[in-house]
């Protein structure tokens, strides 16, 4: 059995085990609470609903912003980095919204749009494309032209080529951007909740926050941090070494 597998588990039993001396250290459980006195506090807002209604409506936050992110910036890194001339007329926009603080333009959006869901998605979307544009437009000008002159020579359609000729060839680029995408967009969403939202786990951490209670904030912190974990282990990193697979074996 291979030992490696372990090795998460055991880093996260060490992050356990720092949090508890950490805790010990504080006495103070209005300041840092030890694990355990997470239990009871989850279990009675699992048991009313609360904690499945907020984690739910920042799931589908999530899930809307990661997939037009996704889509557009997949898209605009596509053409960017076949396109030179393309390349120098948006690089400079590309700049712009990378180094344009999160927090600008998620007010703007609500300024602009109102406190409305279309406004806390666009601005989380909004946030992300530029990241996902850059890598994949380096992915783009890293194909393989030997490739595309084989697609040449069989004549293969434009969605043949896609398909069988620049998606393989992006998987790994498109990968790591949803695993980097998928880690931001969700802290951002947090952010956009907490701001101008009245459902998700961000709304709650700004309740309890007024609140001044460390435990429940550290509650639905701690909910969405499992699920995005399960997310990561489950889904990206087993898509991620598979679309790395045809790499490894060239």
């Amino acid at each position: 059995m291979d030992s490696s597998r372990f090795i998460p588990f055991l880093s996260i039993a060490g992050f356990f085990a720092l949090w508890i001396v950490a805790a010990t250290l504080s006495a103070d459980p209005e300041t840092l609470p030890a694990p355990w006195l997470l239990i009871t506090p989850l279990v009675q807002e699992m048991a009313s609903g609360e904690l499945l209604y907020h984690l739910n409506a920042t799931l589908w936050r999530v899930i809307w912003a990661f997939a037009l992110a996704m889509t557009l910036g997949v898209s605009l890194g596509l053409i960017m980095g076949r396109s030179e001339r393309v390349n120098l007329w948006l690089d400079p926009w590309l700049v712009i919204f990378l180094n344009l603080p999160a927090l600008v333009l998620i007010v703007l959006c609500y300024l602009w749009i109102g406190l409305t869901e279309t406004a806390a998605i666009l601005a989380v979307t909004l946030n992300k494309i530029p990241n996902v544009a850059t890598m994949l437009r380096e992915g783009a000008r890293a194909l393989d032209p030997n490739l595309d002159a084989f697609a040449q020579v069989y004549r293969l359609s434009w969605m043949a080529r896609i398909r069988h000729v620049i998606l393989p060839q992006l998987a790994p680029f498109i990968a790591a951007a949803a695993r980097s995408g998928i880690a931001v967009i969700w802290k951002i969403v947090l952010v956009v909740e907490f701001l101008g939202r009245s459902s998700g786990i961000g709304f709650q951490i700004h309740l309890y926050f007024q609140l001044f209670d460390v435990t429940m904030v550290l509650v639905y912190s701690l909910s969405f941090i499992v699920v995005m974990l399960a997310v990561e282990w489950i889904i990206l990193q087993p898509w991620e070494r598979r679309v790395r697979r045809w790499r490894v074996a060239c």
